[in-house]
């Protein structure tokens, strides 16, 4: 009798004790996505920046129209981002929102990049005076988004170990705990 009551209490604590640790792995994980979320905020930030200075050139010179049609397309792209971050913001490590902001983010880059290299061709191979410290600031919060990125992509994996972990997957099973996706 007193054996059966021990190895529940045991069960018990063991049972409170993993739990413990899912819901503080998956915590980590999402304070590690708050990281990341500023990062691209502040990439955002940095393209509404860059906008709003295009919008009045100080010269007053008109841009040639490839670039209008590339520019199009990195304010396209950086509303697809906004949206998809605010979903990622309700559910950081849902699987489909993580796949939707990873690949919106890549879509960004692949648009930043595309202006930079017509602004580069446009003006004989080197990016224009006007373009070079936005490339500047790009570099420069790109780096702080690459470590946001690791940080995020390491909780989750912590995470995603412990949730896959016997029999620690039974509690994750029984409270709807699943696997996060890292970007």
């Amino acid at each position: 009798m007193w054996t059966t009551w021990i190895l529940l209490a045991l069960l018990l604590f063991w049972a409170v004790g993993a739990y413990n640790r899912l819901i503080r792995l998956r915590s980590a994980a999402i304070q590690a996505f708050g990281g990341l979320d500023a990062h691209l905020q502040r990439w955002m930030s940095l393209l509404g920046e860059y906008r709003a200075a295009r919008a009045l050139p100080a010269d007053g010179a008109a841009e040639p129209a490839a670039q209008d049609d590339g520019h199009a397309a990195l304010w396209a792209a950086t509303t697809q981002l906004d949206a998809s971050l605010t979903v990622a913001r309700a559910k950081p490590l849902d699987a489909e929102a993580a796949a939707a902001l990873s690949a919106a983010a890549q879509v960004l880059e692949t648009a930043w990049q595309t202006v930079v290299r017509e602004a580069a061709q446009a003006s004989e191979g080197v990016a224009p005076p006007a373009l070079a410290p936005w490339v500047q600031r790009r570099e420069q919060v790109s780096l702080h988004g690459d470590v946001a990125q690791g940080q995020f992509n390491e909780a989750v994996r912590h995470y995603n170990h412990a949730v896959t972990q016997f029999p620690a997957n039974l509690l994750a099973w029984l409270f709807g705990l699943k696997k996060g996706r890292p970007l």
